[in-house]
């Protein structure tokens, strides 16, 4: 199944003591096929060259998708090389609970006109 929407973010950053790795906590809503709020964690760095950079981040989600209720967890890893974006969005596996129980999926991310949106392929046992 693939779920669609729009999500608002904001991200605080943390206090640290070294300057080239930045930690900041994630508080997200999430409209459309996910109804949902999520809290996390992201690591970021930034390189000398401009464009290239690399974040890892845990989001805890809360809600419900397509009309079905719980949590899951989500993993991010993304990359930056000279302005090009890879990106991977994960469920972690068996983290989802009540009638997300089993979920499995990969969610993708697209930013345009300062608006967030995002697409979810996943799938849920019978």
């Amino acid at each position: 199944m693939t779920g669609k929407g729009e999500f608002d973010v904001k991200l605080t950053p943390q206090p640290g003591e070294d300057r080239t790795l930045g930690r900041l906590l994630i508080d997200k809503q999430f409209h459309g096929a996910l109804n949902a709020r999520s809290k996390g964690e992201m690591l970021s760095v930034g390189t000398s060259v401009k464009g290239s950079a690399g974040y890892v981040a845990m989001e805890a989600v809360n809600g419900a998708l397509h009309g079905k209720s719980g949590t899951f967890v989500l993993q991010h890893s993304g990359t930056m090389n000279r302005g090009e974006a890879q990106l991977s969005v994960t469920v972690v596996p068996d983290s989802g609970t009540g009638e997300l129980a089993g979920l499995a999926g990969k969610m993708d991310i697209k930013i345009a006109g300062g608006k967030h949106f995002y697409e979810f392929d996943y799938t849920l046992p019978a």
